[in-house]
């Protein structure tokens, strides 16, 4: 984990959230990129839910909380949200490649 800049005032914090929060959605962004481009690999609708897969991430991403010392249920439910909206999109992709 990277250090976490020492700050001299809450608008430095601020500032420094700001900065994170950007990176964060950049990441999700990435993310949901990758996700969309999974779905040309997969052969039916349950192999986008990919119900292992989900529940394989969630635990890793709890584990990973927990060692990062962040709360693991609130890591779980942001993934929850997170992965619910890309297999959605995914199914829409996935949909969309289908030649009839």
């Amino acid at each position: 984990m990277a250090e976490v800049k020492k700050c001299a005032s809450l608008e430095e914090v601020r500032s420094e959230i700001d900065k994170i929060d950007d990176l964060i959605v950049e990441l999700i962004s990435q993310r949901s990129h990758l996700v969309r481009q999974a779905a040309s690999f997969k052969n039916s609708i349950e192999e986008v839910k990919a119900e292992d897969r989900v529940d394989y991430i969630l635990q890793k991403v709890r584990h990973a909380a927990i060692k990062a010392d962040v709360s693991p249920n609130m890591i779980s439910d942001l993934f929850k949200i997170m992965i619910n909206e890309m297999v959605e999109t995914e199914i829409s992709e996935f949909r969309n490649t289908q030649t009839f």
